[in-house]
């Protein structure tokens, strides 16, 4: 036979057998004690897990939370590698492996490199999937890898966008489609929500409605829209037409109410977002894991006490807004400012005479005498009783919604009720809580002198404004881009607003 020569190969990558270090942790239950360390300090696929993870996971050295921080895989050590705290313990214990907490790859200091293990790497991506399924996020969100195609546009275009403090990302102006100011002004509201916000950018919503009329798909692709960086204003027509389609009485080219188009918003986003299985467990008044019942949703007590055995019988009801009464309605309104000097409450100015957002919800949250009138049968007499009833706070949203009713219809007029109110930058909602109930004192709240609680607190972040008469008029928007910076929002026009004109606005 004639000699023919070997044809000659070309390797890419010469693949080692691996780290053969990895054998000394693979002893007896080393399988289940990696997939522990996963499930509590990687992935983390519960709030209860993240809750713990974020406690204890802390550099036993420094007590750094960051610093890319890692964790023995022979005992319980968690070290950060910026400072090499986590070598240290490596070399002081013989210890050789160690996971990193927030990419989940295993670290092996004899080779000084991050390791591959078929075995290992088989736990670590099945934990993942557990991890994502529990969070609601589902499997098809597999790790990114960039094609050849996104790696050679990375490389030509290595200019990146970046949020300083004067960025305007995320504003962008809205077409006004003949009347549609009371839906713009709201939805620069809802796109400025940073919870909601978040949701949808971190593409969370996973649709379950077979035809194309779906709110949440919508405003997952408003949201994009927003923060896509393009100047010019975006027309909502799509969004007009899914509110026109799913909440009738808004359909039409007449003026609406802002604060009624807000409420059948949320109701039709909450009826779109699917929660998952534990919907029904979630502990918000409205039983719904859905993003915006987890935003927005809080619950109110009411509290009916009988006159004469003193008992009391109590509700609680879900809110997405508080509707607050206002001085100048043809309700009686009860007290202005405590004291006719001028003061600081709650953050407000209390210019004499002036009322503020605080008046209004003490005013909410007073105890109120039912008459004669209105007697309900009381479970402790058996015989219907005159009674006084209030309203508290059970449970605070994340976001809280008030309504000043300044459009007043009753039986004898339609008008719209101008009177200012002053609201403040930051709000402590603790005074109007069922827990602070026991401090009242006729309807007045004592100040406690624990002011450190910040539990209660919100800090404004968006107003809505109306021009004009309750016939004719027009709606504009303040939002907070950042956390001084505020802005005005007139459908297509956004301006740079002071905090000045925000805080003397109507509201």
């Amino acid at each position: 036979k004639r000699h023919r020569p070997e044809p000659i190969r070309s390797f890419n990558h010469c693949y080692p057998a691996g780290c053969s270090h990895v054998n000394s942790f693979k002893v007896e239950n080393w399988r289940q004690n990696l997939k522990v360390i996963y499930q509590c300090f990687v992935w983390s696929g519960t709030a209860e897990t993240r809750k713990r993870k974020a406690k204890s996971c802390i550099c036993h050295m420094c007590g750094a939370h960051l610093n890319r921080l890692h964790s023995c895989l022979y005992c319980v050590f968690f070290g950060c590698f910026t400072k090499k705290h986590i070598h240290e313990h490596a070399k002081n214990k013989r210890h050789n492996l160690a996971i990193d907490l927030l990419y989940g790859g295993i670290y092996c200091f004899v080779c000084q490199d991050y390791i591959y293990d078929k075995d290992m790497e088989q736990i670590a991506k099945e934990e993942q999937r557990k991890a994502w399924k529990l969070q609601g996020v589902g499997e098809k969100y597999s790790t990114w890898e960039p094609t050849k195609r996104e790696l050679e546009l990375l490389r030509h275009n290595p200019k990146r966008r970046k949020i300083t403090t004067n960025c305007t990302i995320g504003l962008r102006g809205l077409i006004n489609l003949g009347n549609t100011c009371f839906m713009n002004c709201i939805v620069q509201a809802l796109t400025h929500t940073p919870l909601l916000r978040d949701f949808f950018l971190s593409d969370r919503h996973k649709c379950e409605m077979q035809s194309n009329s779906c709110l949440v798909c919508e405003m997952s692709q408003l949201f994009q829209e927003f923060y896509s960086g393009h100047r010019s204003p975006h027309i909502p027509f799509r969004l007009l037409h899914l509110v026109w389609t799913h909440a009738r009485h808004l359909a039409g080219y007449e003026q609406q109410d802002a604060h009624e188009f807000l409420i059948a918003a949320l109701d039709v986003l909450h009826r779109h977002c699917k929660g998952d299985d534990n919907g029904k467990k979630a502990n918000n008044p409205n039983h719904c894991n859905c993003i915006i019942d987890q935003i927005f949703t809080g619950g109110l007590q009411s509290d009916v006490t009988c006159q004469v055995c003193h008992g009391v019988s109590t509700t609680i009801d879900p809110f997405w807004d508080i509707s607050l009464d206002l001085p100048g309605s043809s309700t009686p309104f009860w007290p202005l400012s405590p004291g006719s000097e001028g003061g600081v409450v709650n953050g407000e100015s209390h210019v004499s005479g002036t009322t503020t957002l605080t008046d209004c919800l003490r005013r909410f949250t007073r105890p109120e005498h039912l008459g004669s009138s209105a007697k309900i049968k009381c479970s402790g007499c058996h015989s219907y009783q005159e009674s006084t009833k209030q309203l508290t706070m059970k449970k605070l949203p994340i976001v809280a919604c008030f309504h000043l009713k300044r459009f007043e219809h009753s039986a004898k007029l339609r008008r719209k009720i101008t009177t200012y109110v002053s609201f403040p930058l930051e709000l402590d909602m603790t005074p109007f809580m069922a827990s602070s109930k026991e401090s009242r004192m006729n309807g007045q709240y004592q100040q406690p002198v624990d002011t450190l609680n910040n539990d209660n607190k919100y800090s404004l972040f968006a107003v809505v404004n109306h021009q004009g008469t309750l016939e004719s008029g027009h709606y504009t928007s303040f939002i907070r881009q950042h956390k001084d910076q505020w802005f005005k929002c007139d459908d297509a026009i956004i301006t740079k607003a002071s905090i000045k004109d925000v805080l003397d606005s109507e509201g």
